[in-house]
């Protein structure tokens, strides 16, 4: 034993010495190449050999690797209130101060640099030193192993001191990564094609894959909830208006994320599917796991303790991460403004808006989010946590403005590959067997936008039906991509919308919401929902507008479907809805009378107009690739699972329908591993409201 452990602190004390040595030639080359970066005494620099300046540039390296060890975790620390976004711009300047004081504690002030310059030399610093630390450790396969393990056992004793059960090590833990938008064709074809190289071998050697149905709304806010929590009963849309409060929620907004987390867990009685020994990373919702980093639903409590915005701080303690990712954000902007300036120039149709801060929302999206969220994942798995949920929006972000088959998200979902195989190797040396699980909330219909194909927004289309005035310029209705929300959080600044988009008041005039390509119309001024009746004699020609102009495929209105021509079918009429819908797939039907049930249903619903032949869409925000409503892709997500778990439980029909059929799926698997029980009674284990699987 007593050899073993000199055995080990040899190795760590080589590694030691290799990165210094690494570091001081790095030291040494950047003094060569940068003229305001000095390691000799007197202002010529000839009075020192070459032994002088060696020597000192291996007491900066080393006083600089000392202080980033010491005192740089304290710094972090210290910062906990800065905006995460901020604290990830001042790791530069912080990090040159620390090189700064190291060149002043150099003998005979040898050691010289200009602010800006040493904030170039802390930085290429940084990531030459964590690239060779890196590289050593995963090299030194048994170093590597005893570093796992002592993260464990510490983990472990931290536990019995704070009286925390944690599960049996020694049986599988479970990872499963959503792949945000990514539809079941989409991963097929990228599988198929080469472009996710991992995902073809885990689905030719180790995986099973299977589709799932959405509920009407197909969109991560109600997908999500119903996954985590087992529960997204009365969520209608991405925004709606709730005529008891006054108030719009937005699934996206950390405010109302909160709300809808606190209603599942009310219904169902069970803090959702992470409860024990779980972590959920870049979520909307936490799915009561005790380990969150950038989830939104407690994204806007402004304390020290704030456990989601912990991710930033834990990777951005690292120097070198913040270098890594700040060279790939700037690289992503200018991939994204030259894809758009060459879209444009070839005349790319269908085509949105891409500029202003939209390309900074994208690489936030591509670059920051996706490096946190994969370095919790593997800090989780080095950790043994026994459940993990963590969602990549890349996708998804990229094909709203680009479209869901486009050249761009080809790039992003090789990017996702490449994620992939890095968190499957780290799971390979983690302390337990992870088994990974890939879904998706939702996947996205491509189609130009109903703005772009009929000159008007829904808002102006429901003016004009109500015989109100319409303005003249046509306006835009504002995209509620998730990587915009997320960026306002960390900013500090999570919501995105104007007080009268918050609360628009009562009065005459409908709040007309979008939610992709479903609409919702509200009437402030007719309490509770409104009936068919009421709104005809309040607007007589405004449903008949809605359901004749082509880019409208239905409506729901008091329990009634309505499309063009004059076609309706009562929902309580059995046969006659599935007929009415029937191009928009065989269980449009079922969704639309489950949403029928909401008690904050809007008075209309509207789903645009959906063409079978091409699958496209109208959406009614400013969205190329869209999802929200019924019609194409958008409802057809993948679930992709190991094969030492059991098949789902299908319907009668061959179906798996809901996202709360998912959480069922994804609980008894959790069941299976003997990892994590949700403590959940026996006469709940179907939420209330909840379709049986």
């Amino acid at each position: 034993m007593l050899r073993g452990r000199w055995r080990s602190t040899g190795g760590a004390l080589v590694r030691v010495v290799i990165v210094w040595a690494v570091s001081t030639l790095t030291m040494l080359a950047l003094a060569g190449i940068l003229p305001d970066f000095r390691l000799q005494a007197g202002a010529g620099g000839d009075r020192d050999s070459i032994t002088q300046i060696g020597l000192t540039a291996a007491i900066g390296a080393g006083a600089f690797g000392l202080l980033s060890a010491l005192v740089w975790p304290v710094l972090v620390r210290a910062l906990l209130l800065v905006p995460a976004l901020v604290l990830g711009l001042l790791v530069f300047f912080l990090n040159g101060s620390l090189l700064l004081l190291a060149l002043s504690l150099i003998p005979a002030g040898r050691g010289e640099a200009d602010p800006e310059t040493a904030v170039v030399v802390a930085a290429v610093m940084s990531a030459v030193a964590s690239a060779t630390s890196t590289a050593l450790a995963v090299r030194d396969d048994e170093a590597y192993r005893r570093r796992l393990y002592r993260l464990a056992d510490r983990r472990r004793r931290r536990q019995h001191r704070e009286g925390v059960s944690g599960a049996d090590e020694r049986v599988p833990a479970l990872v499963f990564l959503q792949l945000d938008g990514v539809g079941y064709e989409v991963l097929r074809r990228a599988a198929g094609s080469g472009l996710m190289p991992t995902v073809a071998d885990w689905l030719d050697r180790s995986h099973r894959i299977g589709s799932w149905h959405t509920d009407w709304s197909s969109q991560t806010g109600a997908s999500q909830l119903g996954i985590l929590h087992g529960s997204n009963f009365d969520v209608p849309a991405f925004r709606w208006y709730e005529k008891d409060t006054g108030e719009v929620m937005v699934c996206n907004r950390p405010t109302s994320a909160a709300e809808l987390q606190r209603r599942a867990v009310e219904r169902t009685g069970d803090g959702g599917l992470l409860t024990l020994d779980g972590a959920s990373r870049g979520n909307l919702f936490s799915g009561g796991a005790g380990q969150l980093a950038l989830v939104l639903s407690v994204s806007a409590r402004r304390s020290p303790h704030n456990r989601s915005r912990a991710g930033y701080f834990a990777y951005f303690s690292d120097p070198a991460n913040a270098v890594r990712t700040a060279l790939s954000f700037v690289a992503e902007v200018a991939r994204e403004i030259t894809q758009s300036v060459r879209g444009r120039l070839r005349g790319e149709r269908p085509r949105v808006a891409r500029g202003g801060l939209y390309p900074l929302f994208r690489a936030f999206a591509t670059v920051v989010e996706r490096d946190v969220v994969v370095a919790a994942v593997i800090g989780d798995m080095l950790a043994g946590r026994a459940a993990v949920y963590a969602d990549l929006v890349a996708y998804d972000e990229v094909a709203h403005h680009s479209g869901p088959r486009s050249r761009d998200t080809e790039q992003v979902l090789a990017r996702l590959d490449r994620s992939l195989a890095l968190i499957a190797r780290v799971a390979e040396h983690a302390p337990r067997e992870y088994r990974i699980v890939l879904l998706s909330d939702h996947g996205q219909s491509p189609g130009e936008t109903f703005l772009a194909r009929y000159g008007l927004t829904l808002k102006d289309l429901v003016r004009a039906g109500c015989g109100l005035p319409v303005s003249r310029k046509a306006g835009r209705t504002h995209s509620g991509a998730e990587a915009r929300a997320a960026v306002l959080a960390a900013l500090h600044r999570p919501v995105e919308e104007t007080e009268d988009e918050v609360r628009p008041g009562s009065g005459p005039d409908p709040v007309v919401l979008a939610s992709g390509n479903l609409g919702l119309i509200s009437f402030p001024d007719l309490p509770g929902r409104a009936s068919r009746e009421r709104i005809e004699r309040a607007h007589p020609a405004l449903l008949s507008t809605l359901a004749n102009h082509p880019g409208v495929g239905f409506l729901l209105v008091d329990g009634t479907v309505m499309a063009a021509g004059g076609a309706e079918a009562r929902l309580d009429e059995p046969g006659a809805a599935e007929e009415l819908l029937a191009p928009f797939g065989p269980g449009a039907a079922r969704a639309v009378r489950r949403t029928d049930t909401f008690p904050h249903v809007a008075d209309v619903m509207v789903n645009s107009a959906y063409d079978p032949e091409t699958g496209g869409v109208h959406a009614f925000e400013e969205q190329i690739g869209s999802h929200g409503g019924l019609g194409g892709e958008q409802g057809h997500p993948f679930l992709m699972w190991p094969v030492e778990l059991s098949e789902p439980v299908y319907r009668p029909d061959g179906e798996l329908v809901g996202a709360e059929a998912v959480h069922q799926v994804l609980r008894r698997w959790l069941t299976e591993s003997d990892g994590p029980q949700v403590p959940v009674p026996p006469e709940m284990s179907v939420a209330p409201g909840a379709d049986p699987v």
